[in-house]
């Protein structure tokens, strides 16, 4: 059976993370963490953020398909469930081809082979995610995976997302905030990390095209109005109203990456939103 994930989650890379960060994010009454980063397929930063906290479900978002071999995973997946039970979720992805090259040919068919993989080592379809933004890689997700973990999309984009994944697979998407009631502050946070990588990537250029963004949107490091629905802004109760538009569009959870300000790290933002979500 999928862990529960509750309603919201945190995001955040595994430079980031600790053994006392992840036990305060916790008590915070968050119930999910996800590791991203293309976490190493030993899993090891995550058996240590497991060790450290007493109901935390932690989700990798991603390992990386071509990265680490499905053998390897499963192996480092048998390990953490067996020792964390109804604690741990497993996110696969295929990464990008402008980081892989030539390697990168032919994802779909590369993700197929690898939850073949993943099938004949026992992992079971319940306790994996898929990356998924188009909708080809969404059906795979409801197909032969618990669901979806899709980054840097809009309540739009879920929208969509549920209807292809059908009502009763996980959607589990990711959402940037800025803890700040000026938008100008919070846009000159937030259009960096939107702007590099991702706006060099094509896969999420060609999600936010399919979501009608323009040339102009994501042009100069993304327009306004694309900044504005990539990232939540505002005071914590408005950046909370902001991230709950997914669940109205139809996700189970969302998990937030807080962008941090030039005064405040991420522990501060999510202790302000804590307040508003919980």
């Amino acid at each position: 059976m999928t862990p529960s994930l509750g309603r919201y989650g945190v995001w955040t890379r595994t430079q980031e993370l600790s053994p006392g960060v992840a036990a305060e994010i916790e008590s915070l009454g968050y119930a999910a963490l996800w590791v991203g980063g293309s976490p190493s397929g030993d899993l090891a930063d995550v058996e240590q953020i497991l060790a450290a906290t007493s109901s935390l479900v932690l989700a990798t978002g991603i390992v990386n398909i071509w990265t680490d071999d499905a053998a390897t995973v499963a192996a480092s997946f048998h390990r953490l469930v067996d020792r964390f039970p109804d604690r741990f979720l497993l996110g696969i992805g295929a990464g990008h081809r402008e980081a892989l090259g030539e390697v990168y040919e032919k994802p779909y068919e590369a993700l197929v082979r690898y939850l073949d993989a993943l099938d004949d080592h026992d992992v079971p379809p319940d306790l994996r995610v898929l990356a998924a933004l188009g909708p080809r890689v969404l059906r795979l997700a409801g197909d032969r995976a618990a669901g979806a973990h899709p980054y840097l999309t809009t309540p739009e984009h879920t929208r969509n997302a549920r209807e292809i994944l059908g009502p009763s697979a996980l959607l589990a998407p990711e959402h940037k905030i800025v803890l700040s009631p000026d938008p100008a502050q919070a846009r000159a946070i937030g259009r960096p990390p939107v702007e590099k990588p991702y706006l060099g990537l094509r896969n999420y250029v060609a999600n936010l095209r399919r979501l009608g963004y323009t040339d102009e949107d994501l042009a100069g490091g993304g327009s306004d109005r694309l900044i504005d629905d990539l990232v939540a802004h505002g005071t914590a109760a408005q950046v909370a109203d902001q991230v709950s538009a997914h669940l109205d569009a139809g996700a189970d959870h969302v998990c937030v990456q807080v962008l941090p300000g030039p005064d405040d790290g991420m522990m501060t933002g999510l202790r302000k939103l804590a307040t508003a979500l919980f």
